[in-house]
């Protein structure tokens, strides 16, 4: 499986975050933005073909893959929105090009209703953005956090395996797979694993849900038809909440389209990057 090494650190207001660029240093500028309980890795392959012709930056939300990971973090979509906007300063972009999924889209969608992120165009990939949402396992995990983060290493790792592995519906490569869960792990990572469940629930999306009207970009809304963690008629409700929205249903594909589809998920996003404004 192809290694995926995040080089750089930037010190960000929730901790350390790690993150990396691909591609020509002056060509149009995009930024993908990961959702839970994933990291930046399941971008690797998109992120490798957008860089034919852009710069493409990659990162590590704090709290999860090579991010910092410590007791009393705040990793909840509000703080997540706010680092995005900070990273987009650090990096210096003016107006980027923005793919987010699963709570990705919340972050970018936070980041630009919220805190003045400007981008130039959007894509939200199978996102977290309308209400209701959370099932009642993951609710039952946030609200017995504690509980959950002292289980037996062994039962810990099942746990997030069988979590991981059913945002496919194609089925994970087994080194796939074991990079997503390995950072949730660790003697850091099983707590924080617990912790960002915990923090997070529907308000952050109650805040802007109402404001999705008021996106005056292009905006790419793409769903896997198979995604059995958010179904595709959230995708139908979304495109039509946002004006001149497209909607570019991915057969076959489940909520990590990423794995299930990478050659149709880049197609896709590389037709709407070159598209005329």
């Amino acid at each position: 499986m192809n290694e995926w090494t995040l080089d750089r650190t930037f010190v960000s207001s929730a901790g350390e975050v790690r993150w990396a660029s691909l591609g020509p240093e002056q060509a149009p500028p995009v930024v993908l933005v990961h959702g839970t309980p994933f990291s930046s890795y399941v971008w690797r392959d998109i992120a490798r073909g957008l860089a034919q012709d852009h710069r493409v930056y990659v990162w590590d939300l704090p709290g999860y893959g090579a991010s910092a990971q410590y007791d009393g973090q705040d990793v909840s979509l509000r703080s997540q929105a706010w680092v995005l906007a900070e990273l987009i300063e650090h990096w210096g972009l003016d107006e980027p090009a923005v793919a987010a999924h699963d709570f990705g889209g919340c972050v970018a969608l936070r980041a630009r209703l919220l805190h003045g992120a400007r981008y130039r165009r959007l894509a939200l990939v199978d996102p977290v953005a309308l209400a209701p949402w959370g099932s009642p396992a993951y609710r039952l995990l946030g609200a017995r956090s504690e509980v959950f983060g002292e289980l037996p290493p062994g039962l810990h790792r099942a746990l997030v395996t069988e979590y991981v592995g059913s945002a496919s519906h194609r089925g994970l490569h087994p080194a796939a797979l074991e990079s997503l869960v390995a950072p949730w792990c660790t003697e850091a990572g099983q707590p924080a694993f617990y912790r960002q469940i915990a923090q997070n629930d529907q308000r952050f999306t109650d805040e802007i849900q109402h404001r999705y009207g008021e996106l005056e970009l292009p905006v790419l809304v793409c769903w896997g038809t198979e995604d059995t963690w958010i179904p595709v008629a959230r995708g139908h409700e979304l495109a039509g909440m946002i004006p001149s929205a497209e909607l570019r249903l991915i057969e076959g594909a489940g909520h990590l389209v990423q794995e299930d589809a990478p050659a149709e998920l880049t197609a896709a996003l590389t037709r709407f990057l070159r598209t005329a404004p």
